[in-house]
């Protein structure tokens, strides 16, 4: 099993993949939502530049931000900057979209996009909105083609499993191993959100709670996006953090969904902090590391090959240090 971290990229985060690689992780993996993080690509590059041995991923990508041919250049200038270090994950978008007011892409345009972008990758002459493209980078600018990168899948449905095992080299699930609908791939990567308590914590100390309050924040946001009224309403504190949400006009709905996603909560999100601690105890990991390991080993019997934690809160240097104890020693 390896064990890999995930960032919500900020400025401070190219130091923190150096301090991931010094702990051993695998791999870093950036999220890709525009409209709250830095630019992922930025992050990586700056990252690399600090780095020798960690693995750099973005993702999960999503394709409707980005012209094929961006993305295309922007692989292989990384993969080339890198030393070859670099994966991408691409799905149908969740944050990266909603925060822009739209839902998730539709599957067929994914595998197109992923079809259309490892023909790029390859030196293809590839069929794009109507046009013939083709990377004709002079040598030196990007790495030449072919350009070797595995690309995993986040699928969580049987179209999303069906482009996987098509295209994919890995696939990525969050928050739901699903590695059964996808056994034949090499690669089966699982996010993973919460925090490492100390010998005698409380999951309510201040500590964890700063560590997992946007991820718990976040099973609301989702919940309600996914699911609608009835499934936010099930949880604790989500009637009443709904209405909040609801008093707000539908045009700028979606902004306050989402503000703060997966780095603080926001003022609307502070009913699910205080009422949603058996949420975060039940679908969180938040447990001391020997049993933490307990269910890291759990998942790699369920066919998972790489655990990615989002380190989260106010020190996460302290997150990277707690979640590399759980690695093999």
């Amino acid at each position: 099993m390896e064990i890999s971290v995930a960032f919500t990229p900020s400025n401070d985060t190219p130091s923190h993949i150096a301090v991931a690689e010094g702990l051993g992780f695998r791999r870093a993996w950036c999220y890709d939502s525009p409209a709250y993080y830095v630019d992922p690509w930025v992050t990586l590059a700056r990252g690399a530049d600090r780095t020798s041995t960690i693995g750099l991923g973005v993702g999960v990508l999503v394709p409707s931000l980005r012209h094929l041919m961006v993305t295309a250049g922007a692989v292989a200038s990384l993969a080339d900057l890198s030393n070859g270090r670099l994966s991408v994950a691409i799905g149908t978008g969740f944050s990266g979209r909603m925060a822009l007011g739209h839902r998730a892409m539709k599957w067929a345009d994914v595998e197109a996009y992923v079809e259309g972008l490892r023909g790029l990758l390859c030196g293809d002459v590839v069929d794009w909105e109507g046009r013939k493209i083709q990377m004709q980078h002079p040598q030196g600018f990007v790495a030449s083609r072919p350009v070797s990168v595995p690309i995993w899948i986040a699928a969580d449905g049987p179209k999303g499993f069906a482009v996987a095992n098509k295209w994919g080299d890995g696939a990525f699930f969050a928050p739901t191993p699903h590695a059964k609908a996808v056994e034949d791939l090499p690669m089966k990567s699982l996010l993973a959100f919460g925090t490492v308590l100390d010998d005698g914590e409380s999951p309510t100390s201040a500590r964890a709670v700063d560590a997992y309050s946007a991820q718990l924040a976040a099973i609301y946001h989702i919940a309600y996006e996914r699911g609608g009224v009835a499934a936010v309403d099930s949880l604790p504190g989500g009637s009443e953090w709904r209405r909040a949400i609801e008093s707000i006009g539908p045009e700028y709905r979606h902004l306050a969904i989402h503000e703060g996603h997966l780095v603080a909560p926001n003022e609307r999100d502070q009913v699910i902090v205080r009422e949603g601690v058996s949420v975060a105890e039940n679908l969180l990991w938040i447990d001391t590391a020997d049993r933490l390991r307990e269910r890291v080993e759990a998942m790699e019997d369920e066919g998972i090959t790489e655990l990615v934690f989002q380190p989260g809160g106010s020190d996460i240097v302290r997150e990277l240090e707690a979640f590399s104890s759980l690695m093999t020693r």
